[in-house]
């Protein structure tokens, strides 16, 4: 386990940004006690610095998880937020996005969002931007990129592409037999 480099910790915050805005200083600067990321075989993991130093005893190849999951690092060395970190996306995204009972189960099942089946969507939304997903009796379900802007939404066709999909609550089932 080890330190993200300065390269590595530039990627991880644009990538947390796009979804977290501003409260991305909450990740980092928390009250209760002092949270760092660190990288372990290529995984990102986010963890409270007590938790560090307990897993700092352990052997490295005996080391499989500690913390909270936030991103994979590519072969190119891209970081790609996965789905272990929607609680954070959740709990602090700028933009926000609930579908419609009718269009869950298409979403979990990867694919993206139409204009029928968003419910609400945050006011002021710009187009490309990160949103977490949420289901109308708001459970996070995934996140994804907005493919148009709020106002966009209002005036588009039923069939228009609201949410470009990028993680489910679904994965873990589809991916269970690769991991």
């Amino acid at each position: 386990m080890r330190p993200l480099t300065k390269e590595e910790s530039t990627k991880l915050f644009a990538k947390l940004t796009k979804y977290i805005g501003t409260n991305m200083t909450r990740l980092v600067e928390r009250a209760d006690e002092e949270w760092v990321f660190r990288v372990h075989n290529k995984r990102v993991w986010y963890l409270p610095v007590s938790l560090e130093r307990l897993a700092s005893q352990i052997q490295r190849k005996h080391l499989t998880a500690v913390g909270q999951c936030i991103a994979r690092v590519t072969h190119h060395g891209n970081m790609r937020i996965i789905i272990t970190a929607l609680s954070l996306l959740a709990q602090y995204a700028t933009y926000k996005v609930w579908v419609k009972p009718n269009q869950e189960q298409s979403f979990v099942y990867s694919n993206n969002v139409t204009r029928t089946g968003l419910g609400r969507i945050t006011e002021n939304a710009p187009q490309h931007q990160g949103a977490a997903v949420f289901s109308m009796t708001d459970i996070a379900m995934g996140f994804g990129v907005t493919a148009m802007s709020t106002l966009q939404c209002r005036k588009s066709e039923s069939n228009g592409i609201v949410l470009f999909h990028e993680a489910d609550i679904g994965e873990f089932v589809r991916s269970e037999d690769t991991i």
